[in-house]
């Protein structure tokens, strides 16, 4: 019988590494690890790995979305703004129970901020 596999990291294509770290490590607080060679390694509270590489990024609403769960969603979204990323989606209550924000960050990579309650 095989276990089954768990998450190890997300790897997200950033063209400016300085400028995915003020939005991802600025903004959302996740903890930067290591910096080597055009790549960063970030980890959220929980322990999830987000490895940021410096290369020519092609974003796609077909990509995969990743959602990142935090406390005062609107000023968030002010600071999201404030360092280059962009609202697809204003923080609205959703039908299944969460309010929820959609953001582009500078690569256009969508993101989904959601609020704790």
């Amino acid at each position: 019988m095989t276990s089954a596999p768990v998450l190890h990291r997300l790897v997200l294509s950033a063209s400016s590494l300085p400028a995915a770290l003020d939005l991802y490590a600025g903004v959302l607080g996740l903890a930067v690890e290591r910096t080597a060679d055009g790549f960063a390694w970030l980890r959220t509270a929980d322990g999830v790995e987000l490895m940021v590489h410096e290369r020519p990024a092609v974003a796609s609403d077909a990509a995969v979305a990743v959602t990142f769960a935090l406390p005062e969603l609107d000023a968030a979204i002010g600071r999201w703004v404030a360092a280059g990323g962009t609202v697809v989606d204003a923080p609205a209550a959703q039908p299944w129970g969460e309010r929820m924000a959609v953001v582009r960050d500078t690569d256009a990579h969508i993101v989904c901020l959601v609020e704790q309650p």
